[in-house]
Order: C-alpha cells, then structure tokens, then sequence
C-alpha cells in the first residue's frame, strides 16, 4: 500500500488503548536487500533480523527512492510484525515495514535514533 503525503489529512478516528496494544510493532535490523525483479512498483525484498523470539522474517517494501540495496543492510527498522503474511507476486511477505510519506509522496523508513535490542517492542 502506497499513501501520498497530504499535510491537510485529518487524524484518523480515536481508538481505545487497549486497540493499540494488538498492534505488534518490533525493531529489526536488515540483513539482506535485493531488487524485487517481478513487482509491478519498484521495490525491495528484505530480511529483516527480529531477534530470538521471532527470527529473521521477509518483507516486501516500496523504497527504492530514497534507499539502494547496500546501504540497507545494517539498517534498523520498525515492522508490524502480527499481520498475516501477504503473497506479492512469487514472495510471501511476512511483515509490514514502516515508513513516512516524505513531500514527494515516497516513504522514508522509519528507524530509532539510538540503537536497541533487535526484537524490542514500540510501548
């Protein structure tokens, strides 16, 4: 899913905490970067290192603007990592990395800005 950048889009809808808390949003750091050959948008596939707990999971992402493979790597990134896998095209996307929509509408990703635990849970 691609969201364009729309400074005048309203906040969505109030929630209850308790909502927030089913969201499963970890930190994890990019081992591995390579071109999605069959996607119809430019985009990478990921393998993203969750830690112990969850391990090493795949991820499909739209960030070829800003990003090139190399200097993905080593990377650390926020994902949710509860949705069910997503098949797109030949690979199963198993979480949903996290980013902003920069003036341009293409996504910056979404990073910490001090180093933690790969597998750390956003509180």
């Amino acid at each position: 899913m691609h969201i364009t950048f729309d400074p005048m889009q309203e906040a969505a809808p109030s929630i209850y905490f308790e909502d927030f808390l089913k969201v499963d949003i970890r930190i994890g750091e990019i081992k591995s970067a390579e071109v999605f050959k069959e996607a119809r948008k430019p985009s990478f596939v990921l393998k993203i290192d969750f830690g112990e707990t969850l391990g090493v999971k795949k991820s499909c992402a739209q960030i070829t603007e800003h990003y090139t493979c190399e200097e993905l790597v080593g990377k650390k990134v926020a994902a949710v990592v509860n949705f069910p896998p997503r098949q797109i095209g030949p690979i199963k996307s198993e979480v949903l990395t996290l980013g902003f929509s920069d003036t341009a509408g293409t996504v910056v990703l979404f990073s910490p800005d001090k180093d933690v635990p790969n597998g750390s849970r956003l509180h």
